[in-house]
């Protein structure tokens, strides 16, 4: 099954995406979650109240609704550096015998589809195609071999990164947290419709070129091996998001190095769940502001 967080007419919903069409179950029961972690958050019961209502729910084309990031504003945005063997060889990086976490701040999620900024303060954007997880139980101290039981899908994601950012600072939150750079979708695909997680082709397109094609196959660690390190540490809840590493082919990783311009688009595909497209726009001059 695909899930979307979907806007039309002014609202936004939660839908189940049907070849070129999207279900709009909370038409059938204006009681439905709108929002995807609380739905995620019911559960067994949201699952089957999602059944009941699709029997009945109205179908739109895809092209008159805009989709938004399945999880707009999940609470929690953890990510992976550093998780794929050439990639860690690309950029002259050694290989961790632990995972290097980081977060990224959710106030830069974007849409699968909507523009991402190249700074005004930089010129060295880059992209990094992920898979994504979804998380859907709470969960804490999950052993390895239970741990894709708490996943409620897969999502595409770019993992946006400002290199130069990357250069001023010791961590990389701030470099991976600008405004936009975090788009992911284009739907989720749910657990029960990827047998295995470690089996999906990765790629990345910038106009039409290929630069990543890899495969989840080639990660150092696992979603599942992810899951049991990261529920060491903190709580996870439904609606958060676990991005897990990206494969050779980053712009930082030429010579001379290919960063995003404005006008490039970029494509991140993975099979089975979809693509995700982005333009690349200079950012708008209107992003400064000081609310009253």
């Amino acid at each position: 099954m695909k899930l979307a967080t979907f806007t039309e007419g002014g609202r936004t919903r939660i839908g189940v995406i049907e070849d070129a069409r999207i279900a709009d179950v909370s038409a059938v029961d204006p009681m439905f979650p709108t929002d995807m972690t609380a739905f995620l958050k019911l559960g067994a019961v949201g699952r089957k109240a999602l059944d009941k209502a699709l029997a009945t729910a109205p179908r739109r084309p895809l092209s008159e609704v805009r989709l938004e990031a399945p999880v707009p504003r999940p609470g929690k945005f953890l990510a992976v550096g550093l998780n794929y063997a050439d990639h860690i060889k690309e950029i002259g990086a050694k290989t961790p015998t632990f995972p290097s976490t980081f977060a990224k701040m959710s106030s830069c999620i974007n849409g699968p589809y909507d523009p991402v900024h190249r700074p005004r303060v930089s010129d060295s954007l880059d992209y990094e195609g992920e898979l994504g997880l979804v998380i859907g139980r709470r969960c804490r101290h999950v052993p390895k071999q239970r741990a894709l039981e708490v996943v409620a899908g897969y999502v595409v994601v770019n993992d946006l990164t400002v290199r130069e950012w990357v250069t001023l600072t010791p961590q990389v939150v701030i470099p991976k947290s600008f405004d936009t750079h975090g788009p992911f979708g284009p739907w989720m695909t749910t657990a029960d419709a990827v047998p295995d997680p470690q089996t999906l082709a990765v790629r990345t397109m910038v106009n039409g070129e290929v630069r990543q094609n890899s495969s989840t196959a080639e990660m150092t660690f696992t979603c599942a091996d992810l899951i049991a390190l990261l529920s060491q540490a903190v709580t996870l809840e439904p609606g958060d998001v676990i991005t897990t590493g990206t494969p050779p082919g980053v712009g930082e990783g030429f010579t001379p190095k290919r960063y995003l311009q404005p006008g490039d688009v970029v494509r991140v595909e993975i099979d089975g769940l979809g693509h995700i497209e982005n333009r690349v726009i200079a950012e708008p001059n209107g992003t400064a502001f000081i609310d009253a």
